[in-house]
Protein backbone atom coordinates (compact mmCIF):
# COMPACT_ATOMS: atom_id res chain seq x y z
CA UNK A 1 0.00 0.00 0.00
CA UNK A 2 1.08 3.51 -0.73
CA UNK A 3 0.83 6.75 0.87
CA UNK A 4 -1.38 7.54 -1.56
CA UNK A 5 -3.32 4.73 -1.14
CA UNK A 6 -3.05 5.33 2.95
CA UNK A 7 -3.82 8.79 2.27
CA UNK A 8 -7.21 8.17 0.01
CA UNK A 9 -8.50 6.05 2.10
CA UNK A 10 -8.40 8.09 5.43
CA UNK A 11 -9.98 11.31 3.36
CA UNK A 12 -12.69 8.70 2.54
CA UNK A 13 -12.86 7.56 6.32
CA UNK A 14 -13.16 11.37 7.25
CA UNK A 15 -15.20 12.68 4.69
CA UNK A 16 -18.09 10.76 4.83
CA UNK A 17 -21.03 11.50 6.79
CA UNK A 18 -20.01 9.50 10.38
CA UNK A 19 -21.87 12.03 12.32
CA UNK A 20 -25.04 9.40 12.06
CA UNK A 21 -22.94 6.59 13.89
CA UNK A 22 -20.44 8.89 16.46
CA UNK A 23 -22.33 12.32 16.67
CA UNK A 24 -21.05 15.61 15.23
CA UNK A 25 -17.06 15.53 15.47
CA UNK A 26 -17.14 18.99 17.47
CA UNK A 27 -19.70 17.61 20.23
CA UNK A 28 -17.95 14.33 20.44
CA UNK A 29 -14.75 15.99 21.11
CA UNK A 30 -15.41 18.30 23.48
CA UNK A 31 -17.02 15.76 25.20
CA UNK A 32 -13.80 13.62 24.84
CA UNK A 33 -11.86 16.35 26.25
CA UNK A 34 -13.76 16.85 29.57
CA UNK A 35 -13.72 13.22 30.11
CA UNK A 36 -9.92 13.44 29.66
CA UNK A 37 -9.71 16.34 31.41
CA UNK A 38 -11.64 14.40 34.92
CA UNK A 39 -9.16 11.73 34.28
CA UNK A 40 -5.85 14.18 34.40
CA UNK A 41 -7.59 15.65 37.49
CA UNK A 42 -7.95 12.29 39.19
CA UNK A 43 -4.46 10.63 38.13
CA UNK A 44 -2.97 14.36 39.68
CA UNK A 45 0.86 14.74 39.26
CA UNK A 46 1.33 10.62 38.43
CA UNK A 47 2.69 10.28 34.46
CA UNK A 48 0.74 9.07 32.28
CA UNK A 49 1.00 4.95 32.08
CA UNK A 50 0.28 2.58 29.78
CA UNK A 51 -3.64 1.36 31.86
CA UNK A 52 -4.00 5.33 32.26
CA UNK A 53 -4.25 5.14 28.03
CA UNK A 54 -6.97 2.19 28.92
CA UNK A 55 -9.27 4.46 30.28
CA UNK A 56 -8.50 7.56 28.22
CA UNK A 57 -9.19 5.78 25.19
CA UNK A 58 -12.39 3.80 27.44
CA UNK A 59 -13.73 7.49 28.01
CA UNK A 60 -13.40 8.33 24.41
CA UNK A 61 -15.88 5.11 23.83
CA UNK A 62 -18.15 6.30 26.44
CA UNK A 63 -18.99 9.55 24.96
CA UNK A 64 -19.78 7.26 21.25
CA UNK A 65 -21.91 4.85 23.11
CA UNK A 66 -23.94 7.64 24.88
CA UNK A 67 -24.29 8.93 21.49
CA UNK A 68 -25.10 6.23 19.54
CA UNK A 69 -25.92 2.91 22.55
CA UNK A 70 -27.36 0.55 19.38
CA UNK A 71 -23.70 1.03 17.63
CA UNK A 72 -22.29 -2.63 19.54
CA UNK A 73 -19.08 -1.47 18.31
CA UNK A 74 -18.82 0.64 21.07
CA UNK A 75 -19.47 -1.70 23.32
CA UNK A 76 -16.79 -3.78 22.43
CA UNK A 77 -14.72 -1.62 22.72
CA UNK A 78 -15.18 -0.13 25.60
CA UNK A 79 -15.13 -3.69 27.29
CA UNK A 80 -11.99 -4.55 25.31
CA UNK A 81 -9.83 -1.33 26.99
CA UNK A 82 -11.28 -2.09 30.09
CA UNK A 83 -9.76 -5.61 29.79
CA UNK A 84 -6.49 -4.91 28.84
CA UNK A 85 -6.06 -2.19 31.15
CA UNK A 86 -7.13 -4.13 34.12
CA UNK A 87 -4.63 -6.73 32.88
CA UNK A 88 -2.21 -4.42 32.54
CA UNK A 89 -2.17 -2.59 35.51
CA UNK A 90 -2.71 -5.64 37.88
CA UNK A 91 0.49 -7.49 36.13
CA UNK A 92 2.61 -4.26 35.99
CA UNK A 93 1.38 -3.39 39.80
CA UNK A 94 0.25 -6.16 41.21
CA UNK A 95 1.07 -5.19 45.03
CA UNK A 96 -1.24 -1.79 44.16
CA UNK A 97 -4.32 -1.67 46.53
CA UNK A 98 -7.19 -2.90 44.29
CA UNK A 99 -9.11 0.22 45.65
CA UNK A 100 -12.94 -1.52 46.26
CA UNK A 101 -16.28 -1.67 45.03
CA UNK A 102 -17.97 1.87 44.10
Amino acid sequence: MTRADILSAAAECVLRDRAATHGEAENGFTSIAAIWAALDQARGDRPRNAADVALYLAGLKLVRAATNPAHADNWIDLAGYAACGGEIATEKWPDEPAGGSE
